[in-house]
């Protein structure tokens, strides 16, 4: 069985759906799952009591059919969370007293479908990935850079890998360390910038975070391997060396246009329903 792979974000009615792939299937957080089709403001909490529920009246355990699973949380560090694949969710929706259960089981079937589908033409992951920022409301000239953004993080966190460093918190170390040098700020910082709270930082970046972002982890990259770093220590100096080179190149920037380059500006919804940088 392969292990995980990648996290994605999915929608369903304006809710997102984290979901990771495991064993060559998705599997999805619960929690969301649960604020989707519950709308509850404490969605944790409606778990750990629904789970409580079934087990006094029907002697099984929800949990048995879940499995922990790393997912990148608002802090953009990934938790263990309580996850399952199609079959277990469509278990646990049939213990969820909701309207919104019908069109959830259509969306899950799609999404299962989507699956098989992209692991036969790779391609089509990242058209649906550029048709969920499409229907979000981002600009094309924004969704090119993000997508380019994706594509320089993954050759970096392979790079990483191939390198001794061990996924989860040594990436979230070393992505830190070069967010300070080329920002300033590390991520949980930034995302307190924006106004941001589970939402995923990049998501709310304009044009010139985003290039920077890019330049600092593409340089990185190139450090790495220049300097043919292997392990923890010699990739976090690699990466405030990558970092730094975007943070030159900002402050020079800024220096010679008068502006800052960070703002507090995001992509969350307005009161009209979009998303527009504000």
């Amino acid at each position: 069985m392969n292990n995980e792979i990648t996290t994605k974000i999915d929608i369903f009615q304006k809710k997102e759906i984290r979901k990771v792939i495991y064993g060559n299937e998705w599997w999805f957080s619960v929690v969301d799952v649960v604020e989707a089709l519950t709308d509850s403001l404490q969605p944790s909490k409606y778990w750990t009591a629904m789970k409580a529920r079934v087990k006094d009246e029907a002697d099984f355990q929800l949990s048995t059919i879940c499995r922990q699973l790393k997912l990148e949380s608002s802090d953009r560090k990934k938790y263990e969370t309580d996850c399952a694949n199609t079959e277990g969710i469509f278990r646990i929706i049939q213990s969820i007293p909701s309207q919104k259960a019908e069109p959830f089981k259509r969306w899950l079937a799609k999404v299962g479908y989507e699956r098989v589908q992209e692991i036969e033409d790779p391609e089509l992951g990242t058209k649906r990935t550029r048709a969920i920022y499409k229907a979000k409301g981002y600009p094309d000239s924004w969704i090119e850079k993000r997508m380019r953004g994706i594509e320089v993080r993954e050759t970096l966190t392979t790079e990483w890998k191939n390198r001794g460093v061990k996924e989860g918190k040594e990436y979230s170390i070393l992505t830190a360390e070069i967010s300070k040098a080329a920002f300033g700020m590390t991520p949980s910082e930034y995302q307190k910038l924006k106004g941001l709270k589970r939402e995923n930082l990049r998501d709310h970046m304009n044009d010139l975070e985003l290039i920077f972002t890019m330049l600092g982890e593409a340089s990185t990259t190139k450090i790495a391997k220049g300097k043919n770093a292997q392990g923890f220590i010699k990739n976090k100096t690699a990466a405030q060396k990558g970092g730094a080179v975007a943070g030159n190149a900002r402050k020079d920037l800024e220096l010679k246009s008068g502006e800052k380059v960070s703002t507090s500006k995001n992509y969350l919804p307005n009161k009209k329903g979009g998303n527009v940088l504000k």
